[in-house]
């Protein structure tokens, strides 16, 4: 057996997908209930159908090896949908995009390409719940995960403007995802201001994941971070990068596209970094990207299947879990506690009587100093189809108001 082997692979654990089918492998649900699946954001919408034309349309391009960076019309249209989506910023198509394939691929990239190794106390802040990726690529690249409660009293960026000097100087990078998975939650311009302020004083860089952007109920489009910097009249966007894909826009998970935009320097050390890594986006799926992109009116009708969902399935869930409606996103993050059971326990039980999945909130925390913000919660997804969405809130609330007769009865 050999022995070599990469040490930072060690600082990992199991993916929090991983651990969910490890926490339910021994558990038979009822076979006359169908799964339903709310612990995956994985839009069940159907791909837009201007997506699925282009994508065929290109299907006899990929007969020779994509560029790294993709094509000028690739870049032209991201560039023309920020300056659509996020006015007043504006991004040269040249210098400031860069497409990727997906937004795992480019958050990893970005920070393989960017962290310097050689520091070695140097801090990267995760948000804490938080997607893993952010975790794992700080952990891979030998740094240390500093984890921020994205949750608690007061405005963010007062939390922010908090932590001690000593953690921002040692902080090479801060991951923001906004809005936030699992709660939906949303910086507002003022929480923008306090972190620039701290990231001119100390030099760090700002990664924004703004995946979920799009996905929005209440008609008020969430501020986007180069957005936030054009307002406030920053200029060429130093030491700042914004992270988007179609997997949740566009319901187009399995397509692997999106792109990063942002810091000109930082995004060149990115697409150096790919060219060795062969992560070129191949010609059929740049098409469908471009299609996808250029139009909005899948975006509208995909909002508005979320918005019918968010508004039937909350009042089931409210009669017997604290549930409150997120400002963006697709998630319902939801406190269990009452019921008595860990988040773990929550979601063995509701699987094994209701044949219904959920995450475990600890799948997506760290411990900080003695606490663990995902203890007590599970996040649910409403991402497949309506009558789908309120079966499963209707077996929760039975799973909910069974243990409640149990428990009285004992």
């Amino acid at each position: 057996m050999t022995s070599a082997r990469n040490p930072y692979i060690d600082r990992l654990g199991p993916y929090p997908m991983v651990r969910m089918a490890r926490l339910l492998s021994d558990i038979n649900p009822p076979a006359d209930k169908p799964l339903i699946r709310f612990s995956i954001g994985e839009p069940k919408h159907a791909l837009p159908q201007v997506l699925v034309d282009a994508l065929a349309g290109a299907a006899g391009k990929v007969n020779a090896y994509p560029p790294s960076r993709g094509s000028d019309a690739m870049h032209r249209s991201i560039a023309n949908w920020v300056e659509r989506r996020f006015a007043p910023a504006r991004v040269d198509p040249r210098s400031e995009v860069l497409p990727v394939n997906g937004a795992r691929e480019g958050l990893f990239s970005f920070a393989e390409a960017v962290l310097d190794k050689t520091r070695a106390d140097s801090l990267v802040i995760c948000p804490n719940p938080g997607y893993a990726v952010y975790d794992g690529v700080t952990k891979l690249s030998g740094l240390t995960p500093r984890y921020f409660a994205t949750h608690g009293d007061g405005p963010v960026g007062e939390r922010y403007a908090a932590i001690p000097a000593e953690i921002w100087r040692r902080t090479q990078m801060i991951f923001v995802c906004t809005p936030d998975n699992p709660r939906g939650d949303t910086l507002a311009l003022d929480d923008w201001r306090t972190l620039f302020r701290l990231s001119d004083e100390h030099g760090f860089i700002i990664a924004a994941d703004e995946c979920y952007s799009e996905i929005y109920v209440n008609g008020v489009a969430p501020l986007g971070a180069l957005q936030a910097a054009a307002q406030l009249g920053r200029a060429g966007y130093e030491r700042l990068v914004a992270f988007f894909s179609l997997s949740k826009r566009s319901n187009a998970t399995g397509l692997r596209s999106g792109f990063i935009a942002g810091d000109a320097a930082l995004l060149q050390q990115t697409e150096q970094f790919r060219s060795y890594n062969g992560g070129g986006m191949n010609q059929a799926v740049e098409a469908a990207s471009i299609a996808a992109w250029d139009d909005e009116a899948h975006v509208q009708a995909n909002r508005e299947r979320y918005r019918r969902k968010f508004e039937k399935v909350i009042p089931l869930l409210q009669s017997v879990l604290p549930v409150q409606e997120p400002r963006a996103g697709f998630f319902l993050w939801v406190d269990v506690r009452h019921t008595g059971m860990s988040d773990e326990a929550f979601a063995r039980a509701l699987m094994a009587e209701e044949h219904v999945q959920v995450l475990p909130g600890t799948y997506l925390t760290h411990e900080c100093e003695g606490v663990d913000p995902g203890i007590g919660y599970v996040r649910l997804a409403l991402v497949a189809d309506e009558g789908e969405c309120m079966e499963g809130a209707r077996r929760i609330v039975r799973f909910c108001e069974n243990r409640k007769s149990r428990a009285q009865a004992a």
